[in-house]
């Protein structure tokens, strides 16, 4: 008796223990009744709060869903204006689950990734309507808000079967497609290298007129210097001229002697000269008058 009532006690606990549980902070419960949702008195499910609570054991089952708000950032898609002109779309979308039994079922059990892809390709949906009816300018220029208000709009209305609640649709970054992208570069490159020859061209026919400009100021600065080298060289030749003249005049045969010396000096200095002179030649006029006054 007393084991059985031991087993008693042990299912008892079991049964117990089993029909508890926890909601986390940002978590909501649903009860799953022989596969449905269950709802009651009034008809609407049963959502659990965070919190310690109870359930029926075997019978029911808790799905615990996260109720926080999500951000979705899918890859960047391309996009058509009303211009027939493609553009990359790159944008992001706050979410939160609204109606937890709806999004519970339309989800196939709670499943977020699927939540997501279903969610992102309404979002896209509504986003390539609004780029549809705009051109390259006006998303550029400034209707960018309008163009996300309207998609918030639109994704707003459109996810409610999902039991989702969109919180904010933005467009972080538009781009041109890589090859149009690559196209308006080598487009651009083509442009600033046209200007870079029409500036280098202009820089050599600069630096032409520059070069000859100094070269002639160069010619012009070479002739004034030689003509006055040759006036000062041609005034040094006259002053010692008229030194040479003032001198001679004071003392013409002292003057003749010294130019004799300096003959003498500059026919033997080197002690190798030979010459063949007569010798009453008149190159040994002071020479012999030496030779006299030593006899």
């Amino acid at each position: 008796m007393k084991n059985l009532i031991g087993v008693i006690v042990v299912l008892l606990a079991l049964l117990g223990y089993s029909s508890l549980f926890t909601v986390q902070e940002g978590e909501r419960g649903i009860v799953i009744r022989f596969g449905k949702v269950a709802q009651d008195e009034q008809g609407l499910p049963i959502v659990y709060e965070p919190g310690l609570h109870f359930k029926l054991p075997v019978i029911e089952r808790i799905i615990k869903l996260d109720a926080r708000i999500k951000t979705l950032d899918g890859q960047a898609d391309r996009f058509i204006t009303s211009e027939k002109k493609d553009l990359i779309v790159d944008a992001f979308v706050k979410w939160r689950i609204e109606d937890f039994a709806k999004y519970y079922l339309s989800t196939g059990g709670g499943n977020q990734r699927q939540a997501e892809e279903l969610l992102m390709r309404r979002i896209n949906t509504g986003l390539r309507a609004e780029f549809g009816a705009r051109t390259i300018r006006d998303i550029v220029s400034g209707e960018r808000d309008e163009l996300m208000e309207q998609a918030l709009i639109q994704a707003s209305e459109s996810s409610n079967d999902l039991g989702i609640q969109v919180l904010d649709v933005r467009v972080k970054q538009i781009n041109l497609p890589t090859e149009v992208s690559n196209a308006i570069y080598e487009r651009m490159r083509a442009e600033r290298n046209a200007v870079a020859r029409e500036h280098r061209s202009e820089g050599r026919e600069q630096a032409e007129i520059i070069r000859a400009d100094i070269d002639a100021r160069v010619t012009v600065m070479l002739a004034d210097a030689e003509r006055e080298a040759r006036q000062i060289r041609g005034e040094g030749d006259a002053e010692a001229a008229r030194i040479y003249a003032e001198a001679y005049n004071r003392d013409p045969e002292f003057f003749a002697f010294i130019r004799s010396l300096e003959a003498y000096r500059a026919s033997f200095g080197d002690g190798d000269s030979v010459l063949v002179l007569s010798p009453d030649s008149d190159f040994f006029k002071y020479f012999n008058q030496m030779q006299v006054l030593e006899n």
